[in-house]
């Protein structure tokens, strides 16, 4: 690992990534794996005079034998003092670092219906946290560090070393690392979402229309005052702190009506869910939701997350990444949602983002429904780009326009 880029790396998240303000608290969730990234963040963060910086271990060896072993009646609650960090840091106005990192084989055969049922009740538990990144009143960053399962699973045909050595290598330039250069590389990238954003935002769009040769053929309504957002984001009552929820990001991204998806969805890379791979799987929507699918491995996974809850079974986001995205273009499957995601067009079952529709910020729940915009305890990306994906626009004033063409955007944007 060059580490040189690592701290370089490790400043653009705080820097740019969580922009931590002067007196604030981070908090961090890592795999062990993590802690030199974790040590380099710590500095760069204290260096910008964070107040502290606290961190939460995962251990997914850990949580597999738990999951096996544990006494089930573990995942029927959630304790305070597990909701209580967030809760707690939340109410400081904390900001939250979730750095990713996770073998893909490491839960296979692992039955995760009571994870996947607990994860739901800890965000219902941790609601004080959620609100305030829902709601943008605080900063929070994903990013990515290297670990030898994930490594070996991406180049199976290299030592872990070798395996190690080229993930993070990928990972530095995925996030555009470049000593001296890195914030500056941010700013150039932050201002070429804007004229696409800009675009989409004006043309007063009713449905898109998806479709390619994978199977996919799907009608996606947008809810009136629907509203495209990309790159950074800024606070509601600070908008002079920007900030960028993924690193890396390539993706254009809005929330369809809850009620208004019909047609086949086929997903074209694999998920890693929790540890869990599902694969070569498709979803059948009629008036927004799931009432069929398929997935030839984890299948059970699946149907678990949609069964979590009465949302998980709509759909909450769609985004828009070009198959010439950078990430795209390392021609890398890299069984990890945050890049994955960023080299295809995607969707999300369950939550939508506030932010996706005018006003969301300063509605109820019982508004946002009237709207459109789905509500869950999950949110879970899947990927459905291709090389022969068109998507077409379907106007207000009746025009058709190809918003992508063969996979990438059309000559308009």
């Amino acid at each position: 690992m060059n580490m040189e880029k690592l701290k370089e790396y490790a400043t653009l998240i705080v820097r740019k990534g969580l922009n931590v303000q002067n007196n604030q608290l981070v908090v961090i969730t890592a795999p062990l794996e993590a802690k030199e990234l974790v040590l380099e963040v710590a500095r760069a963060a204290f260096d910008v005079h964070a107040k502290d910086v606290v961190v939460r271990w995962k251990e997914d060896r850990l949580e597999k034998e738990r999951i096996l072993y544990a006494n089930r009646e573990v995942f029927e609650t959630v304790p305070k003092y597990a909701s209580m960090l967030m809760n707690e840091t939340a109410k400081e106005g904390a900001c939250y670092l979730s750095i990713t990192g996770t073998d893909p084989d490491l839960m296979q055969d692992v039955d995760m219906s009571c994870l996947v049922e607990y994860l739901g009740k800890f965000r219902q538990a941790t609601f004080a946290q959620k609100d305030r990144l829902d709601h943008m009143l605080t900063q929070w960053c994903v990013a990515a560090c290297a670990i030898p399962g994930w490594a070996k699973k991406v180049y199976p045909t290299l030592s872990e070393d070798e395996a190690m050595e080229k993930l993070w290598d990928a990972i530095f330039d995925a996030c555009r690392i470049q000593k001296g250069h890195t914030q500056e590389n941010w700013d150039e990238h932050n201002a070429s979402f804007e004229r696409r954003v800009n675009l989409l935002n004006a043309f007063e769009i009713e449905w898109l229309h998806y479709k390619n040769g994978h199977g996919t053929d799907l009608i996606v309504r947008l809810p009136e005052g629907y509203r495209f957002a990309g790159g950074s984001s800024k606070l509601r009552d600070k908008e002079e702190t920007v900030y960028f929820p993924n690193l890396p990001t390539e993706e254009i991204f809005s929330a369809p009506y809850k009620y208004g998806v019909d047609g086949r969805l086929a997903a074209t890379m694999p998920l890693l869910y929790n540890g869990s791979l599902i694969d070569e799987f498709w979803f059948e929507f009629r008036n927004g939701k799931v009432v069929d699918y398929d997935a030839k491995v984890g299948k059970s996974v699946l149907e678990s997350l949609l069964k979590s809850d009465e949302g998980a079974s709509y759909l909450g986001e769609v985004a828009l990444v070009p198959v010439d995205s950078p990430i795209s273009k390392m021609h890398t499957l890299f069984y990890n949602t945050l890049f994955d995601e960023n080299a295809s067009c995607h969707f999300a079952l369950g939550a939508a983002y506030l932010e996706c529709v005018e006003g969301g910020m300063e509605r109820d729940k019982e508004q946002l429904e009237k709207a459109g915009l789905n509500d869950s305890n999950i949110h879970v990306d899947f990927m459905v780009g291709s090389e022969d994906l068109s998507i077409v626009a379907h106007l207000k004033n009746g025009q058709d326009i190809k918003v992508f063409e063969e996979g990438n955007w059309s000559s308009l944007f």
